[in-house]
């Protein structure tokens, strides 16, 4: 059937494929052109008159009927667009005009069985999604509202273009969404919580992060490194204090660890330098902003696995509980441990580090409020005093809001999860390839 101009519900023009009576063809030709020059009387009679040669001609049906619709006779219009949804079910605009028509008789259950013919057509469609999600509303059936809401969500964030006049409507589907995760969640955990009694929070860390993840409440990371990747080592973002016995001891000296760092922070000749030094004409990414800046500068005690003897005979007692430290010791790549500085306002973007056969400690020495951490899914303070360590190949960023500097011992140790045998053959590979020329930069990457 050719395309008269005439247009159904939500701007589309309804078009059913070729028509054989030619008086019918013409009729519809005058049809759109009495509708184009705005003469009522004339475009409803030509379209009855197409009715009564073709009694289910569905454009024909369609137009009449929004003729009555603006008239306000609803229930003439209901009949009418019921009559073309049954000549022709696959048109999902002539559904949309149904629903209206419905709702305005306000019939729910019609307007529902409408809505779901429009859907049956294309469960994309944007409006159905959108009518059938306010009419779950009016009905009081939240968790169907919730999930046509969501489909809405969806489907409107997934368009390359959206009329502005979406923008407030896709403000109250994420506000739908949202509100209702919330109290499904705040549900989920009333039914836990006689489940979480008695399992400290350690113990449950790993259980309350699925629940976490399954409820759309955080995302979990998996690890990324730029260098050296170990497989199937555990992907954790914070490792379990339970694997370093030895933090103790490191937090015991957490005191004259921080005086001599205060005392070299003092000092002139401190030996303070950025931590980010690019090579001259890199691109342009995240670290230009940190280049040659004092913003984030470190001090290190080790270095690509050598001992830097004139810190470390200033800070006598960091280096002795450094070596009493069970430091990732590998050939011509680690230890490496650093006095780490924030100045205020600074903030490192989020990044990974180069490989995951290594856990990195911090000691965090000065922390002024307004200081966080993050590593994939968990931001944690810094305390004072209190050693922590961490997988850097998962996403993490760290920044000092505060009006002073913040100040942290990072050190490097192996990965826990690696067994004895898996850190002797390590060691093996990096002493073979200190032994073999053009090594490419990437390959064997441990530090960075």
């Amino acid at each position: 059937m050719p395309d008269i101009g005439i247009r159904a519900g939500d701007g589309v023009t309804v078009s059913t494929g070729g028509v054989a009576d030619p008086e019918i063809v013409r009729l519809l030709r005058v049809a759109g052109e009495a509708g184009a020059r705005g003469d009522a009387v004339a475009m409803a009679s030509a379209l009855r008159a197409v009715l009564l040669r073709a009694p289910d001609h569905p454009e024909a049906l369609n137009a009449v009927g929004m003729q009555a619709l603006s008239r306000g006779d609803h229930a003439e219009a209901e009949q009418l667009f019921a009559r073309a949804t049954l000549a022709a079910p696959s048109i999902a605009p002539l559904w949309m005009n149904l629903a209206t028509a419905r709702r305005n008789l306000r019939d729910d259950a019609g307007e529902r069985a409408a809505l779901e013919g429009a859907l049956a057509t294309d469960q994309r469609h944007l409006m159905a999604n959108v009518r059938l999600a306010e009419l779950h509303e009016r009905s009081g059936e939240d968790s169907a509202a919730l999930f046509r809401w969501s489909g809405v969500v969806a489907v409107a964030e997934a368009m390359p273009e959206r009329p502005p006049g979406l923008d407030q409507l896709l403000m109250h589907a994420r506000a739908r969404v949202t509100e209702r995760a919330a109290r499904f969640g705040r549900e989920v955990d009333d039914r836990l919580s006689l489940l979480r009694e008695g399992i400290d929070a350690a113990g449950r860390r790993r259980f309350d992060a699925c629940v976490d993840a399954m409820l759309g409440r955080r995302r979990v990371y998996r690890n990324e490194p730029h260098g050296l990747h170990f497989p199937f080592l555990p992907a954790d973002e914070f490792f379990d204090r339970a694997h370093f016995p030895w933090l103790g001891e490191l937090e015991a000296a957490a005191p004259v660890i921080r005086r001599e760092l205060k005392a070299l922070l003092a000092a002139p000749d401190s030996g303070f330098a950025p931590y980010v030094d690019l090579m001259p004409g890199s691109p342009v990414d995240k670290w230009t902003p940190l280049d040659r800046s004092d913003a984030w500068s470190a001090r290190y005690l080790w270095q690509y696995g050598e001992r830097q003897a004139d810190v470390c005979d200033r800070c006598p007692e960091t280096a002795a509980a450094l070596a009493r430290a069970p430091l990732a010791d590998m050939p011509g790549k680690g230890p490496t441990a650093f006095f780490s500085v924030l100045k205020p306002g600074a903030r490192l973007p989020a990044h990974t580090g180069v490989s995951n056969i290594r856990a990195i400690v911090h000691l965090p020495l000065i922390v002024p409020p307004g200081c966080g951490f993050r590593v994939g899914g968990e931001t944690r303070h810094w305390v004072e005093g209190e050693a922590f360590a961490f997988d850097d190949t998962i996403e993490h960023e760290a920044w000092n809001e505060s009006d002073a500097i913040r100040a942290v011992l990072i050190l490097d140790v192996w990965n826990p999860h690696l067994s004895a045998a898996e850190r002797d053959m390590l060691r093996g590979l990096f002493r073979a390839l200190a032994t073999i020329e053009d090594v490419p930069a990437t390959m064997g990457a441990v530090a960075g």
